[in-house]
């Protein structure tokens, strides 16, 4: 059984209602798809863990992973992971050189050597660059952190393919460039976590 909680993204209809009056085109997606539930984890350690599983693999391959995981090593918490052995971590499915970027991650916590639990009051950029200094962690990944668990408003991942690809059937294009890109995620702030939200479905649809 997996044993990592899990809520709902919470958004309003009015934070709905501005993003239709922004991008019509978006707004009739919405209104097509309703209300969308995004599940995300609470727990800063597990939602970067499960960033990391995500990294470069599809979402159902990502889940896949992730249930593997909490059955066959139990918590995902620092202290639990550093218990087991890269070996271990990679037989759930990863590669090795995740798993020992996970293991190398819970040992760094587990010793105090980085505290996770301070970025929850940091700006989106300031995650993001304390975060990228952690082995393996990159960009994309500290972005899926600010909207996947810290619920972060305004995050739309120039670095997501699924995002990229659901701007361009959302707007009919057969390739988009990062000024296209910075174009429409600026429209959409100061809500870009809940265009993401649609536009990772969009792409999907």
């Amino acid at each position: 059984m997996g044993t990592v909680r899990t809520k709902l993204f919470e958004y309003t209809q009015a934070e709905m209602d501005y993003l239709t009056k922004v991008d019509p085109q978006l707004g009739a997606a919405m209104a097509r798809m309703g209300k969308i539930e995004r599940v995300i984890i609470p727990d800063l350690f597990a939602a970067l863990i499960h960033a990391i599983v995500g990294q470069l693999i599809s979402a159902k391959a990502a889940a896949t992973v992730w249930e593997r995981m909490q059955k066959r090593l139990g918590e995902i918490t620092p202290l639990n992971l550093t218990r087991h052995s890269t070996e271990d971590i990679q037989a759930c499915g990863l590669t090795m050189k995740k798993a020992n970027c996970i293991h190398a991650i819970s040992s760094t916590i587990a010793e105090g050597a980085f505290l996770l639990e301070e970025i929850r009051d940091l700006p989106d950029r300031e995650v993001i660059q304390k975060l990228t200094k952690l082995h393996g962690v990159g960009i994309w990944t500290a972005e899926m952190l600010l909207i996947n668990c810290l619920e972060r408003r305004d995050v739309v991942s120039w670095g997501d393919i699924a995002i990229r690809r659901g701007m361009m059937k959302l707007h009919g294009l057969d390739t988009i460039t990062k000024e296209q890109f910075e174009k429409y995620r600026q429209r959409y702030s100061p809500l870009g976590s809940i265009a993401s939200i649609y536009l990772w479905e969009i792409s999907f649809d």
